[in-house]
């Protein structure tokens, strides 16, 4: 498993936040008793899950011990635990299940959604948001980078995501279980600041497998970066105005079981 940096994560808080809060506000107001937020990092939507919906019991599960340190810094009602969801297995069945920005990083969605869906207790909401991240301009750079220089034969096993099914798809493995389903997309458009903000973002989420195989080998890993912060740059040029515009699609899925 990757190691995160819950730091560099939240360097682009506001950005990141904005889908999460999206998904958000597309919950059914209904009354939950008991809400999973799956691949939960730093706990901040978990925390505002158990204000939103006082009465009921909340959990955050994250596989990274770095991010769940963070987490319990908070002053929330949340049941903080580590684990890995592709093992999700409550004890009591969920009203809510909200995962943002994780279910990515997990295969055969196939077999995935639809069991995460069928633990979900009658009239319970499955609310899931994913960046649609292996299609993009700035991943294919990366993928392309660390597969070809000295670093390839480190780099070609890091973990990385996969293509995005069609929509079609994941409403079919839904709509198996569900009786309702809203599958859709966004495209936001970032205004990025600062010198090189696209490997900046990436260094939180994106690059953290590929550093992770390049450890202990810094003249390595200082040539791959260098690399891809010049073709990132090349692709993205920073503006007159000292804006660098990035691209950043998102998948979003709403079913009521």
């Amino acid at each position: 498993m990757p190691t995160w940096d819950p730091i560099v994560y939240e360097r682009y808080k506001g950005y990141r936040d904005r889908p999460a809060l999206d998904l958000m506000v597309q919950i059914p107001d209904q009354r939950f008793r008991e809400i999973w937020d799956l691949g939960c990092g730093t706990g901040e939507h978990a925390a505002l899950l158990s204000l939103r919906h006082e009465t009921a019991a909340v959990h955050g599960v994250d596989s990274s011990p770095e991010m769940l340190a963070e987490a319990r810094k908070r002053q929330a009602r949340v049941a903080w635990s580590l684990g890995d969801v592709a093992d999700f297995a409550p004890e009591v069945a969920p009203d809510l299940i909200f995962t943002n920005a994780a279910l990515q990083w997990l295969p055969d969605h196939a077999t995935l959604f639809p069991r995460l869906a069928g633990r979900l207790a009658p009239r319970g909401v499955f609310a899931c948001q994913m960046p649609m991240a292996y299609e993009t301009e700035h991943h294919r750079i990366l993928r392309e980078t660390a597969q070809s220089g000295p670093w390839a034969g480190l780099t070609g096993e890091a973990r990385r995501i996969n293509p995005t099914p069609p929509l079609a798809d994941y409403y079919d493995w839904l709509a198996g279980v569900c009786g309702q389903v809203d599958v859709w997309t966004t495209s936001y458009l970032h205004a990025l600041e600062d010198e090189d903000p696209i490997i900046d973002w990436m260094a939180g989420t994106a690059l953290r497998p590929y550093l992770d195989a390049l450890e202990g080998e810094n003249d390595l890993k200082t040539a791959f970066l260098a690399e891809l912060t010049a073709r990132i740059a090349h692709a993205f040029p920073r503006r007159v105005d000292g804006v660098t515009l990035f691209p950043f699609p998102r998948l979003f899925m709403v079913a009521i079981r």
